[in-house]
């Protein structure tokens, strides 16, 4: 059953997914400690959804909440980290980087790090299970 970006449902999919798919799909090319604040989800009301990514633990988890002390905080619309995290559309992240649709604060050269690393054969095949139980 697909699940809405970023509900309780989709993250608790996400998080089962990522265990079942192991060591080699979540093993990060880089550490990084990132909050993320996404803004206009459709079913929030208005309000931002906050999760963050760390990868210090050696691999990758996304959760709800904020970490203390993170490498950078990103800013980013709903639309937009869809399009970005869940269909892997890098030139949309360009773009809306450029139109200034996100907003970084902190250490942007660990963001800039990740998205230059070729992803492991396993994590491809994760996000692609994880884009297709995203409605």
């Amino acid at each position: 059953m697909p699940f809405e970006f970023l509900t309780d449902e989709w993250i608790a999919e996400a998080k089962r997914l990522t265990e079942e798919a192991g060591q080699s799909a979540t093993t990060p090319a880089q550490v990084i400690r990132m909050n993320q604040v996404i803004t206009e989800a459709p079913f929030k009301d208005g309000a931002d959804i906050l999760v963050h990514l760390d990868t210090s633990s050696g691999t990758a988890v996304i959760d709800l909440g904020h970490l203390d002390n993170p490498d950078l905080t990103v800013t980013v619309d709903f639309t937009t980290a869809k399009a970005i995290f869940v269909e892997q559309n890098q030139q949309a992240g360009m773009q809306a980087f450029m139109a200034g649709k996100i907003k970084v604060q902190g250490d942007m050269t660990k963001m800039m790090a990740m998205g230059q690393s070729a992803p492991d054969p396993s994590a491809i095949e994760l996000a692609q299970k994880i884009k297709d139980m995203t409605a």
